[in-house]
């Protein structure tokens, strides 16, 4: 019973019916957000919210049930379970946070298309690439907070005039967030050779590290993409092999037939004989 239960849960279009009311919560909770349709409309959308979070909820239990422990070895399924586990926790005043926080259950969306989940997927798979990019990128941080601090900290120390107020500064510049106008033309009025400053740090840490960032997500990607394609041809193979070993058999099977005919047929001639 627990078996076809999970099997019926865990199937196509049951998992196109939870995508639906995944959609449709998320429609609900951005309705909850308007004052004057939750004065007009809360407790309809109050049942809405309810139904679907119960059906969520049977939805994990069975799943739980059907899989038990190897659905805790599974980090979408444990995604899943602490997304609904959220929406069930108390809203009461000191936790009101957490009734924001049942918008995560819209999240579930990535554990049920697929896509998505392969997305994601790339995205942690190349979290060890981004964190040396990072690395990098914050020791270039570092150095060009240190020489800005020293030229122009003492003429413009709102922007440059310790470490962090540097740090901040540089980050607004590399955003290309009123880059100009707003820092670099100012400080260019008091230094003239600025620019030299500025525009290689803008080239090296805007350009070639947001580059270097997309490089790794879409080198995981690819890998990701590789690996199912992988996959696919080695099912392919394995039910060619199989086709393959079904056809020789029968072909034996006819031999060995054919022999058993003929050696029938012969000791028929012989009798009558």
């Amino acid at each position: 019973m627990v078996e076809r239960a999970g099997t019926w849960v865990e199937s196509g279009p049951v998992q196109k019916f939870i995508m639906i009311l995944i959609i449709i919560n998320a429609i609900t909770l951005g309705l909850d957000t308007s004052p004057s349709i939750v004065a007009t409309y809360g407790a309809i959308l109050g049942l809405i919210d309810g139904c679907i979070l119960s059906v969520f909820v049977a939805e994990l239990v069975v799943r739980i049930a059907y899989r038990r422990g190897s659905f805790f070895r599974d980090g979408w399924s444990l995604f899943d379970l602490a997304v609904v586990a959220i929406a069930l926790a108390p809203t009461s005043p000191g936790l009101a946070v957490l009734r924001s926080l049942r918008v995560l259950r819209v999240l579930r969306l990535i554990t049920v298309v697929p896509r998505l989940k392969m997305i994601v997927s790339a995205l942690l798979s190349s979290l060890p690439g981004l964190g040396m990019i990072a690395g990098l990128q914050a020791l270039l941080f570092y150095v060009a907070a240190v020489i800005s601090t020293k030229m122009f900290g003492a003429d413009f120390p709102e922007w440059f005039g310790t470490i962090g107020a540097s740090f901040y500064t540089l980050f607004q510049v590399m955003t290309l967030e009123s880059w100009s106008m707003g820092i670099v033309r100012p400080v260019m009025e008091k230094f003239p050779l600025a620019w030299l400053y500025f525009v290689p740090f803008i080239l090296i840490a805007t350009f070639t590290m947001l580059n270097l960032f997309i490089a790794v997500i879409v080198n995981a990607m690819q890998s990701l993409h590789d690996e199912e394609k992988q996959e696919v041809n080695d099912e392919l193979r394995a039910v060619a092999h199989d086709e393959s070993a079904s056809i020789v058999a029968e072909l034996k099977n006819l031999r060995e037939e054919v022999s058993a005919l003929r050696l029938a047929m012969g000791s028929s001639g012989k009798t009558d004989i």
